[in-house]
């Protein structure tokens, strides 16, 4: 990604240079802080539940510079990504990232996750999570390995030259478990929430069923894989080794993912934190399909994989350090081999709780939490305006925001809570916005101006601070 710099897109604030990131930024100025969110007639869309949400933090919390964040942020998604409408009278969601238009499967569920706790209450917004289902759902049956898509079905984009099987419009075909596990998630907690089936309908149950199959595929027991992906560039985190199939792995019942939830390709295919969110996905689709779809031969299936995959973290995702005691590994390849390290991007080894992977209280967990934040982890970084968890993707000493906010999201420490707000309020490089990336010395230096998944997840671990403990937020 472009590393964007304060002095891009700017305009004058109170003597202060405030960034003016694309068309997110208002250049009118109202009361301490800038207007920055669009003005409600060019909103895409517009949730009276979430209006409320905004105007009770606003009333109720006292640091302004929070609520101006909380106003910005949380609704970003449904301000400037979204486009709803109805495909064969049912509910139809496309949503990009923010600066690049194609949907992710895992960004666009990431992306909504923090209004399911609204939609029982706004019909509009419940409504637009259905959409977004029925759109990944068609996705997937277009193509399970795939993991960004266009809305035009014909469309052919940047990367049609990779060396995979790309068909018109699919975005980018790199194959991740995290991929096919947050449409499951996402699907499962709104059936959970709503008790609405309707997305769950034969379309629906076959995307399930074309999951599973990729997920044994991947587990590469007959020796063969069906997948690969190679792609002409001077960045080797794109691209895969020996004719695009990767490094071999040992089949002993964990799922190869050819790629991590930041796009970049794994070095042993075993990929803990996606191994484990599929242990999750793969038992909620099992109670899906038994009780929505009454398919209990399918959900046999995704109960055993689950099972299986579940026995075989115990036996090779864990590693003995010698300064944190039993750990786990970010990535393995079933012979011994392992990676020690962790990544921003979710699921990752400290995202593991919030994806109701593992108890927050493990004591490997626990262990692992100490070890990837820290010095240890070599893609943690420490500088003079905060630290935090990066990753390859942008590169060294790029702190993604994304990160302080899980470590906040699965803390139980109101100290630390409290300093991850203070590191993200202290960091937006006065946009008030999060971004992708920022570097560890100068929060001016930062990558992606508009990236909705940060804004939204932000504003959900101030709305549940909020909720939980809103002592921390003055």
């Amino acid at each position: 990604m472009q590393r964007r710099k304060f002095i891009q897109n700017t305009v004058m604030f109170g003597g202060l240079t405030m960034v003016n990131p694309n068309h997110l930024m208002a250049s009118n100025v109202t009361g301490k802080f800038p207007v920055v969110r669009l003005p409600k007639g060019e909103r895409n869309f517009n949730s009276t539940e979430i209006e409320k949400a905004i105007k009770e933090f606003q009333k109720n919390i006292k640091d302004e510079e929070l609520v101006w964040l909380f106003n910005n942020c949380f609704p970003n998604t449904l301000d400037t990504t979204v486009t709803f409408s109805k495909k064969n009278g049912k509910p139809h969601t496309y949503v990009i990232t923010g600066d690049i238009d194609a949907m992710w499967l895992r960004d666009s569920s990431a992306q909504v996750w923090p209004y399911m706790a609204f939609v029982d209450k706004d019909k509009d917004l419940k409504d637009l999570i259905a959409g977004v289902i029925n759109t990944q759902t068609a996705y997937i049956l277009k193509d399970p390995y795939a993991n960004a898509f266009y809305e035009d079905p014909n469309k052919k984009g940047e990367w049609t030259t990779d060396y995979t099987d790309m068909l018109p419009g699919v975005h980018e075909r790199k194959y991740e478990i995290d991929s096919l596990c947050y449409p499951i998630r996402l699907g499962y907690n709104y059936w959970k929430t709503t008790g609405d089936t309707s997305p769950f309908d034969a379309d629906w149950q076959k995307a399930i069923k074309a999951t599973l199959k990729v997920f044994i595929d991947q587990q590469e027991k007959n020796g063969k894989n069906p997948y690969h992906f190679q792609r002409e560039t001077p960045k080797g985190t794109d691209t895969r080794p020996l004719k695009g199939y990767g490094y071999p792995v040992n089949p002993v019942g964990l799922i190869c993912s050819a790629f991590r939830p930041s796009d970049d390709a794994t070095v042993f295919s075993f990929l803990i934190p996606s191994n484990f969110f599929a242990v999750v996905s793969l038992d909620q689709a099992a109670e899906m399909m038994e009780e929505i779809a009454h398919d209990v031969k399918t959900a046999k299936e995704l109960r055993a994989l689950s099972t299986e995959v579940k026995e075989a973290l115990q036996d090779y995702a864990i590693v003995n350090h010698p300064k944190y005691g039993d750990i786990y590994a970010f990535e393995v390849d079933g012979y011994g081999n392992h990676l020690l390290m962790d990544d921003a991007n979710v699921p990752s080894l400290l995202s593991l709780p919030y994806l109701d992977a593992i108890d927050s209280n493990d004591t490997i967990y626990q262990n692992t939490r100490k070890f990837v934040l820290s010095l240890d982890n070599p893609f943690f970084f420490k500088g003079k305006a905060a630290e935090g968890i990066g990753g390859p993707h942008v590169g060294l000493d790029m702190i993604w925001p994304m990160a302080i906010i899980m470590q906040g999201l699965t803390s139980n420490k109101p100290k630390e809570i409290k300093e991850c707000i203070a590191m993200l309020k202290a960091t937006h490089a006065g946009t008030g916005f999060m971004h992708e990336t920022f570097h560890k010395d100068n929060p001016n230096d930062f990558t992606r101006s508009w990236f909705a998944w940060a804004n939204t997840l932000f504003g959900e671990f101030l709305w549940k601070t909020y909720q939980q403990n809103p002592k921390l937020l003055s």
